[in-house]
């Protein structure tokens, strides 16, 4: 997931003429364009939004987080499962932006993926035994941190919901992949 995140900054990079920030008219057309997906029927950005990143820090924040979440959720739970988890979680964020933000929102990166992985991360800790009030005091830091205006905090819960929810599933189903 990380090199097709950052095989499609790389080409998008390439048609803005810059590499540290993504031109808006491609983020209108990749990224998750409210307007766009309910007037226009562009619902295929519900899909590429979450491989679309604005700039070069989002894109690297982002992909910083997926190693390492991504790779605890998928050695607990194997491939699929975090790639459910990821899926998922980044379409019910996309879901919940285009409920609650108005229609000319665009917003575009992998968060809303990468918080359902911290869910299913929160889950794993707490059956191993951490407790309820450090998990909670982690999330609230993760997202308090990644809480800014231009920052889409809507995507962020939608995400962490399925997240929590699978792996919480997923745990009870087969406990640990090994």
């Amino acid at each position: 997931m990380i090199y097709l995140n950052v095989g499609v900054y790389a080409i998008l990079a390439v048609l803005s003429g810059n590499p540290l920030f993504i031109d808006i008219r491609l983020l209108a057309l990749l990224g998750q364009f409210n307007y766009a997906v309910l007037y226009w029927g562009w619902w295929w950005q519900l899909i590429t939004s979450m491989f679309v990143h604005v700039d070069i820090l989002h894109l690297l924040f982002n992909m910083l987080a997926l190693y390492y979440f991504g790779r605890v959720v998928e050695v607990a739970f194997g491939p699929r499962r975090m790639l459910a988890i990821y899926f998922a979680s980044g379409l019910a964020g996309n879901l919940l932006t285009l409920a609650v933000l108005p229609p000319l929102t665009i917003s575009a990166g992998a968060s809303g993926c990468i918080f359902g992985l911290i869910g299913a991360y929160a889950i794993l800790e707490h059956m191993s035994g951490r407790s309820l009030l450090s998990i909670f005091a982690y999330l609230a830091f993760v997202f308090l941190a990644s809480a800014s205006p231009s920052v889409n905090v809507v995507a962020h819960l939608g995400g962490l919901m399925p997240g929590l929810i699978l792996g919480k599933l997923f745990f009870e189903k087969i406990g640990y992949y090994y």
